[in-house]
């Protein structure tokens, strides 16, 4: 079984080292790399969608990222306790036809013993920018 430090527990000093590397790695829209920190079985909501496991996880990251190009994120730690962590997030990217949009929201995660994801539930809104809005590059 793989692990993927730092492990629950959470600290506030651990949390805050758990998120940056879920910002690092959604920053590299690398599908493969993303799906490494989730459960075989892990369960996700994002936005209206229900789905589960590595495999739905990397296809839904690879069409996301062929949608939203550039795409640009920053997460904060809200708060976390045990195995749990709750962060607030904004990213920004632009669609095909080269609009941009910024979409914010908050997500809860909670961690198996091992320190990988085994759900995740993720609200989620958009909406219209223009380039010259962007706030992170």
């Amino acid at each position: 079984m793989s692990s993927r430090p730092p492990l629950p527990p959470f600290t506030e000093e651990s949390a805050r080292e758990k998120v940056q590397a879920a910002e690092d790695a959604w920053n590299s829209c690398d599908p493969d790399r993303v799906a490494l920190a989730y459960t075989e079985d892990s369960q996700w909501r994002n936005r209206a969608e229900f789905f589960e496991g590595r495999d739905a996880i990397r296809e839904f990251l690879r069409s996301k990222w062929q949608r939203e190009q550039e795409y640009r994120l920053k997460k904060e730690l809200w708060s976390f306790h045990g195995n749990r962590i709750s962060v607030r997030f904004e990213y920004e990217s632009r669609d095909r036809e080269g609009q941009w949009w910024r979409s914010h929201g908050n997500e809860h995660w909670e961690f198996d013993e091992h320190g990988l994801m085994r759900r995740r539930d993720a609200s989620i809104n958009d909406y219209r920018i223009e380039e010259r809005q962007r706030r992170i590059h």
